[in-house]
């Protein structure tokens, strides 16, 4: 286990995630709103790992009942220290390609605007890319009480807010029911800068596998949720 300071936010340089919790795989998870206390699905949400020797690739493919459009995300990191070698994201609104080195290059390309913007940014500070993190969270060594702030790197056109952080607030140990079975299950509950910390993001991830089984999104009153179908 590499050594690290708890006191400085977590980067590829910086961190104790055991990867050994990441394996080859593809599951799929149902996107859900609550209104009014009645679970409405919109879509779901495919995600496909495949860990290779150097790299590990993430794949996210949404679909939405009422678009006819596929959303997919791909993110490629190191496996060494999980610093993000490539990211794009490709949607009915926009196209984003970011590629990681000495400098972060690639552009953004607004459909609605019909503008595309070339995007070069100064890497001064390590990193992980805000598409992983939600995958990092899992892979660290989750605690009662556990807490630790994250950098990551986050592409906004209007607000250009670059490396930011992401915040473990709290963890506790729960029992959940979940698909006829009682999972002993780590409650984690983190906000980032992305949203300027209004909004809570809840995941629910398996103490033994550390699969995530089921997240929560809580914004302006508001819920979304994102549950593990197989």
């Amino acid at each position: 286990m590499k050594s690290f300071c708890q006191d400085a936010p977590l980067n590829p340089l910086n961190h104790n995630a055991n990867i050994e919790f990441l394996t080859s795989e593809t599951y799929n998870m149902e996107w859900i709103i609550l209104k009014d206390s009645t679970e409405v699905k919109i879509g779901e949400i495919e995600t496909q790992i495949k860990k290779e020797k150097e790299i590990i690739y993430f794949i996210t493919s949404v679909n939405i009942k009422q678009s006819s459009t596929q959303w997919i995300d791909s993110t490629v990191i190191s496996s060494d220290n999980l610093k993000p070698i490539y990211h794009s994201s490709f949607n009915q609104n926009r196209d984003m390609v970011l590629k990681f080195d000495d400098n972060i290059t690639g552009y953004y390309f607004d459909k609605q605007t019909n503008t595309k913007t070339q995007i070069l940014e100064e890497t001064i500070k390590p990193f992980f890319d805000s598409n992983f993190y939600p995958q990092l969270i899992r892979l660290l060594p989750l605690a009662k009480d556990y807490s630790t702030s994250i950098s990551i790197f986050d592409y906004n056109p209007d607000s250009k807010i670059g490396v930011i952080k992401a915040t473990i607030k709290n963890t506790t140990k729960i029992k959940l029911d979940f698909d006829g079975k009682t999972h002993n299950i780590w409650k984690v509950e983190t906000t980032d800068d992305i949203s300027d910390n209004s909004v809570l993001n809840t995941y629910y991830i398996e103490v033994s596998k550390r699969k995530i089984l089921k997240q929560e999104i809580d914004f302006g009153g508001k819920k979304m949720i994102m549950r593990l179908i197989d």
